[in-house]
Order: C-alpha cells, then sequence, then structure tokens
C-alpha cells in the first residue's frame, strides 16, 4: 500500500463521512433504523451506528460529520414534535461521534476489542440519554415515564450496535474478535 497524502487522507476522510451519512439517513427515510420495542416510545433506533463506526475508523470529527447528517435527517423527517427541534434532534447527534471516538482512543492500546465495544456502549448511550433527558428538560415527555423508556430502547440499542460496530469494523481493519479472525 502506497503512502497517503494528506490530500487523499482528506479525501478518504470525506468520501467516508459521506456514504456513512447517507446509510444514516437511509435507515431513517426507509424506517429500516426503526427497531420495535413494547414501550411509551414505541422504537429504538441503529441509526446511530454510523456516527459510531466512523468515529472510530477517522476520529472525532468525521464522527460529528456524521451525526450531523443524522441529525439534520431525523429534524427533516420528524413526525413528532421532540424532534422537530433542532436541539433535539441534532446537537445529540453530533455529539454521539465525539464521545465514542474518545471512548474507542483511551482503550485501544489495552485491546482494540474491547475498545469497540466500549465505544458502541458510549455512543449508543450518548445517544439515548441526551435525547432522554433534553425531552424531560424541555417538557416533550414527563420524568416519571424517563426509567421504562430508557431501560427498553437502550437495551435493545447497546446489543445491536456492539455487534455492528465490532462486525463491520473487525472487518475493515481485520481485528481478531476471538476465536475467529476477520478477513477481508
Amino acid at each position: 500500500m502506497e503512502a497517503t497524502t494528506s490530500t487523499t487522507l482528506n479525501t478518504r476522510r470525506i468520501v467516508i463521512a459521506g456514504v456513512l451519512g447517507a446509510i444514516s439517513i437511509l435507515l431513517g427515510w426507509t424506517r429500516l433504523g426503526y427497531i420495535p420495542v413494547p414501550n411509551l416510545a414505541a422504537n429504538a433506533t441503529i441509526m446511530h451506528v454510523p456516527v459510531i463506526i466512523g468515529a472510530v475508523m477517522e476520529g472525532w470529527l468525521v464522527g460529528a460529520i456524521i451525526g450531523l447528517l443524522f441529525g439534520l435527517s431525523s429534524f427533516a423527517l420528524a413526525t413528532i414534535p421532540l424532534f422537530k427541534n433542532p436541539l433535539v434532534a441534532i446537537v445529540p447527534r453530533i455529539i454521539i461521534g465525539i464521545t465514542s471516538y474518545f471512548a474507542y482512543a483511551a482503550l485501544k492500546k489495552n485491546s482494540e476489542y474491547l475498545a469497540l465495544v466500549i465505544a458502541a456502549i458510549v455512543g449508543t448511550l450518548t445517544n439515548t440519554i441526551l435525547v432522554l433527558g433534553l425531552a424531560g428538560l424541555l417538557n416533550y415527555v414527563p420524568w416519571e415515564l424517563m426509567p421504562p423508556i430508557l431501560v427498553t430502547n437502550a437495551l435493545p440499542e447497546v446489543i445491536i450496535a456492539i455487534i455492528l460496530v465490532v462486525a463491520v469494523v473487525a472487518a475493515w481493519k481485520r481485528i481478531e474478535t476471538g476465536s475467529v479472525k476477520a478477513k477481508m
């Protein structure tokens, strides 16, 4: 593999941000990114997963850009008042890329596999906690309804995010994930 120049690296990051941002938008637009759960929120989401993948692959800025695209699409496609508020629809999604990158970066020297798992957990909980927290602070949802929504949304979101983030990044980076080594 030949050495990359800073222009190539910048182009790569822009392309990865665009592709993963498009996947996140597609997941929302087609509703494939929603997981029906039996609670007041009605759906958990996996649309944040491309944000986490982009952040651990290419850094916090790429993660934040993908998060911005996810947030803008969430705002544009909003069907409930909560997500028609840009503070709720956009800001938490940008922060997903930042928190998941720094969680990954802090742990990757010890165990890249563990770093991916923690990044998936941190990114998912960033989305869930910030959206629900803003929903409560802005009086969209009563605080007493938060615990059941948090538990029933966060658990499936975290499990699926761990599986998808580890699988995609391990295959991409050829990381050993246990008994099987990822191959391209």
